[in-house]
């Protein structure tokens, strides 16, 4: 039970858990929550000035789960604001969760992709706590730096990631997960432009 005047973290529910509830899913209502939450989200983060509030955006996949934020932006276009954002903090876990094989693979790639090596901001060497602390800085760009330059970092992030996974795996990687790594530095690199022009919604 929550303490008396404590704020109850907001609950979360899918589609699936909304119709077991009874409650019929309306996809334009899911749309719009989409794009609300993403650009509730980054609002309330640029607007606090408080690294503690930052922390917590970062962390926000801790607090409510992988498949919430899923639930909510996965399925949004890539070159829009919970699209992009998705994207940000399915990387960052996927950095948490397997950093022996980001690590590797990342650098591996840096010999192939210089400019975009330099571009991420990695520190040297990059292993899996200088990895980890990329992809929060990152995110960090998103609520108190440059939202656009944090989407290019995460974007060359993805484009050493994709190199060195073909090089460690000797060409024998999965054809599409270099296709889809590359489609998402490609895409990350869009929303930036889009930012930029104010047209990131």
């Amino acid at each position: 039970m929550a303490e008396p005047g404590r704020p109850r973290r907001p609950v979360f529910l899918d589609a699936a858990a909304m119709e077991e509830h009874g409650e019929v899913v309306d996809p334009v209502q899911q749309i719009e929550a989409a794009h609300q939450s993403a650009a509730v989200l980054v609002g309330t983060g640029r607007a606090a000035h408080d690294p503690e509030v930052t922390a917590r955006l970062v962390a926000l996949v801790e607090q409510v789960g992988l498949s919430t934020v899923a639930d909510l932006w996965s399925e949004r276009p890539a070159r829009s604001l919970p699209g992009a954002l998705w994207r940000l903090y399915a990387l960052r876990e996927w950095v948490r969760q397997a950093p022996l094989e980001a690590s590797r693979e990342y650098a591996a790639g840096v010999r192939h992709t210089v400019v975009s090596h330099a571009v991420a901001g990695a520190a040297e060497p990059p292993g899996p706590d200088e990895l980890a602390e990329l992809l929060d800085a990152v995110l960090r760009g998103v609520f108190e730096g440059d939202l656009a330059v944090a989407l290019e970092r995460a974007a060359a992030f993805c484009r050493v990631v994709s190199a060195g996974r073909a090089d460690v795996t000797e060409g024998q990687a999965p054809a599409d997960q270099a296709a889809s790594l590359l489609e998402t530095a490609a895409d990350l690199d869009a929303a930036a432009a889009l930012w930029r022009q104010d047209r990131l919604v």
